[in-house]
């Protein structure tokens, strides 16, 4: 005969794993099946996204605003176009050019690496593609910037 307090531990554990179970196991036992789960791959970005770049660049503290034309080519390159706004001051270019590479996992997390020159770190930002890949949401690695991007049709 089971005590009173290793019923009570048996219910916890029941109430508190049964969610996790059904939360973890679901949506593979649904991905095997072929049905509601979604993959993604360097194709699931392609085409023309408009960006909006916003932050703090740390250090001095300036606050960064950019707006962005990018367009993916499907197979892991990009390149824009951008115009910087730094602590309420636009850049000296009115639109400027950048290039970058990008991995977008089958999770559709990914990873842009921006092409920097000689001597200077990389800029690298971590991203979640959403929406069928007609959004991304992001973070600039080393700085408080985030980025989100809308498929431009």
């Amino acid at each position: 005969m089971k005590s009173k307090s290793q019923s009570k531990s048996a219910l916890f554990a029941a109430v508190i794993l049964t969610p996790w179970f059904l939360a973890s196991w679901a949506p593979r036992a649904m991905g095997q099946s072929g049905e509601a789960l979604q993959t993604c791959s360097n194709r699931t970005l392609s085409g023309n996204f408009g960006m909006l770049i916003e932050g703090t660049i740390l250090g001095p503290n300036l606050p960064l605003r950019t707006v962005s034309m990018a367009h993916f080519d499907g197979t892991g390159n990009l390149a824009e176009v951008s115009h910087v706004v730094l602590n309420g001051l636009p850049s000296g270019d009115e639109w400027k050019a950048d290039t970058a590479s990008y991995v977008v996992n089958s999770d559709c997390t990914g990873v842009v690496t921006f092409n920097t020159p000689p001597g200077e770190p990389p800029l690298v930002a971590h991203l979640v593609v959403a929406k069928h890949g007609t959004e991304i949401l992001g973070v600039v690695d080393g700085a408080a910037i985030t980025l989100t991007a809308h498929k431009v049709d």
